[in-house]
């Protein structure tokens, strides 16, 4: 891999690979509160159409089912996708899809998108066009929530830090995003918007 580079599947692959569950989403109780702060962000009870990007096995996932009419999750490799299915089995709201995020990306349009943890894996080329996909389907008055970790990590192409600085640079006035809520813990930011 290139310096820089968008992360290759191969790489999660490997990683899911050597453990079902590397980032201990399931046990881990700082997971667990940063999990539940993301769901304590959201303002609406309901979200008719929601778009959650690396969903990994679907601790996050099935959180979020319970605020969503339709929740569409993906991740890039299938390992976490089929782990993640299993543990939504009832939860007919919820459907999985591999994908890989923004060589490809669903039609129709959302009024919620989540993207936690995933963005630092991107080239800034990727983020850019990441960026531009999810505002394109991201509903007028619909909310994008961006969680992600601060300490820099040597294998990814960019920090926690710089994805959620490139999205506060196209929010406020005359931008097209509105920034709802903002907060940096020891170790995570989290950041809601709402589509102008």
């Amino acid at each position: 891999m290139k310096p820089g580079s968008t992360l290759p599947v191969g790489y999660f692959d490997d990683v899911y690979h050597n453990n079902e569950d590397p980032w201990d989403f399931e046990k881990s109780e700082y997971e667990r509160r940063k999990f539940q702060a993301t769901i304590d962000v959201l303002t609406r009870n309901n979200y008719a159409n929601a778009f959650e990007i690396g969903c990994s096995i679907g601790v996050l996932t099935e959180k979020l089912a319970f605020k969503c009419t339709k929740l569409l999750a993906v991740d890039i490799s299938n390992s976490p996708i089929e782990n993640a299915r299993k543990r939504l089995m009832n939860y007919p709201n919820v459907s999985f899809q591999k994908m890989i995020v923004p060589e490809e990306f669903p039609d129709g349009m959302f009024d919620l998108i989540i993207m936690s943890e995933v963005g630092y894996y991107l080239s800034m080329p990727d983020l850019e066009k990441a960026r531009d996909l999810i505002l394109q389907h991201l509903s007028p008055g619909g909310q994008l929530v961006l969680v992600h970790w601060t300490p820099v990590v040597h294998d990814y192409p960019l920090t926690g830090d710089q994805v959620h600085d490139f999205f506060l640079n196209i929010s406020g006035d005359g931008q097209p995003l509105k920034v709802l809520y903002n907060k940096r813990e020891e170790k995570y930011r989290i950041n809601l918007f709402e589509k102008v």
